[in-house]
């Protein structure tokens, strides 16, 4: 439970770093050797991380950290996975669908997850011992253990009509096909266009049933919202042979994936 409050500390703390930026719009974009987004909240976050996990005394591999050769990080039993600041693109549009995510990978898989909406003070929290959670955080003093307002055990919401959950910023034609397919199954259904690592978050709290992502994505963006998902009971899935989803591979890129309860 330490580092589930770890994690827990770290996400909101790097969540109050990005909404200075945000509120101060003095975003500062640069473009990354792939052309993605950076600002002054990415690394600001990261910073505030790296700060408080790193006395947990486990590896920190970040989307904004030094790279760490796969021979090193091979070795690895566990070792926290971060995205500072997922949808930096939804913050640049000041939508509001921007998270911190923070996971732990235990040999591969996600065993703890921790997703922080620093506009709304949004919590999403899963652990496999434990279950997922979803909370409101309160004003956080100075020196004292952080405050929730409520929390509910993850799924807590439930679709009226099948819900699909897709990308705002990444919709590509193959999941317009797998959208196609499911109203033909399903009828007259929902769609949901989400920023970031809310899409997951969705599925697990049950107000979606289903999020295809058949399109790019890196490890970082998804493995918190992996064990949250999985904590509350989803199942998230390679869409080419339907195995699980795993981490810490050579290549950091995501093949594509299917989530669902």
């Amino acid at each position: 439970m330490n580092l589930l409050n770890n994690a827990i500390t770290a996400a909101i703390l790097a969540g109050e770093e990005i909404i200075k930026v945000y509120d101060s719009r003095d975003f500062e974009v640069e473009l990354k050797s792939d052309n993605s987004p950076l600002t002054k909240a990415d690394k600001k976050a990261h910073l505030k991380i790296t700060e408080v996990l790193s006395k947990t005394g486990i590896p920190i591999l970040s989307e904004e950290g030094k790279h760490i050769e796969f021979d090193k990080r091979n070795e690895w039993e566990f070792f926290w996975l971060v995205d500072p600041l997922d949808g930096t693109k939804e913050f640049i549009k000041r939508n509001g669908e921007f998270t911190v995510n923070i996971a732990l990978i235990k040999e591969g898989q996600p065993v703890m997850g921790v997703i922080y909406t620093p506009v709304t003070s949004t919590l999403y929290y899963g652990d496999l011992t434990i279950g997922a959670f979803k909370t409101k955080v309160e004003e956080i003093p100075v020196g004292e253990e952080i405050k929730f307002k409520s929390v509910d055990r993850l799924p807590c919401e439930k679709a009226v009509k099948y819900t699909i959950i897709a990308s705002r910023s990444h919709l590509s034609v193959e999941t317009e096909a797998i959208i196609e397919e499911k109203r033909k199954e399903f009828g007259d259904i929902d769609i949901i266009s989400k920023g970031s690592s809310l899409k997951l978050c969705l599925v697990a709290e049950g107000s979606a049933d289903y999020y295809p992502r058949l399109g790019p994505t890196m490890e970082w963006d998804t493995a918190a919202g992996h064990a949250i998902a999985l904590a509350s009971g989803c199942k998230v899935i390679r869409h080419d042979n339907k195995e699980p989803m795993t981490y810490n591979k050579e290549n950091l890129l995501n093949p594509w994936f299917e989530v669902y309860r």
